[in-house]
């Protein structure tokens, strides 16, 4: 890939990345300003208040209920089930693949060798069915290159990690691995050998924070934070009412 490929690339994830993932965490902060939208501990939340700001207001309480959700669960969530929209629209545009059961496919940066490879978000988002499901992929793939006489080695079937170091892969994907045998390519190595650039993965990275600093996203939860600690139920909590 040249830089101007590359270049297009990070300017595809910015734009997913904008127009997906920030989208929707900001249409489900706003859903936050509900009172309801959460299952209040009333023993855990006021001394969470009190932790995060050194009292106990309805203020400090909004703040302490709405910062786990908006910063943990809310985007945590939000991203996982946005990723296979990252798949199809940005891999998928440059690097897709014709095989069934394989997301993308590519010209391997450093061995040459074309991979076949399904595209994975983090090294603990498999479960355990879906070993038995790509061991199936795989081998299907394999039998097709063979009928069709294509020059495919085992060790072109890969799963490319596109988050993560290696060493934190879950058992599922160890098991793909050790068990099958089929090549993990995880997080820095990944992208390298996606895209010929070394440190394509510290830009990707890079890329993403240029998008979250535009979002603006500490105004919009302060004004959140007000409405939430404007809420009956907030304030009583509080003790302010």
């Amino acid at each position: 890939m040249d830089s101007v490929e590359q270049a297009r690339v990070l300017d595809a994830v910015k734009t997913w990345f904008r127009n997906v993932i920030v989208v929707n965490h900001i249409k489900n902060t706003r859903k936050l300003a509900n009172a309801s939208q959460f299952n209040i501990n009333p023993f855990l939340a006021p001394y969470l208040a009190g932790f995060l700001e050194g009292e106990l207001t309805a203020h400090s309480l909004a703040r302490a209920l709405l910062y786990p959700r908006v910063l943990g669960t809310s985007i945590t969530t939000s991203f996982g089930q946005n990723m296979q929209s990252f798949i199809s629209d940005v891999l998928k545009t440059s690097f897709g693949s014709m095989i069934p059961g394989m997301d993308i496919e590519f010209v391997d940066a450093i061995d040459g060798r074309r991979k076949y490879c399904q595209a994975k978000l983090g090294p603990n988002t498999l479960n355990k069915d879906d070993v038995d499901t790509i061991d199936r992929h795989f081998k299907s793939a394999a039998n097709l290159a063979k009928t069709n006489k294509l020059k495919l080695q085992h060790g072109d079937l890969v799963i490319g990690i596109l988050y993560g170091e290696n060493g934190q892969e879950s058992n599922h994907y160890q098991k793909l691995r050790d068990h099958h045998g089929y090549e993990l390519y995880i997080g820095a190595d990944f992208w390298h050998r996606l895209t010929g650039e070394e440190n394509f993965y510290r830009h990707l990275i890079d890329a993403i924070a240029d998008v979250a600093a535009e979002a603006k996203g500490s105004i919009l939860i302060e004004e959140i934070a007000e409405k939430l600690a404007s809420k009956k139920k907030i304030r009583r909590l509080a003790g302010e009412e």
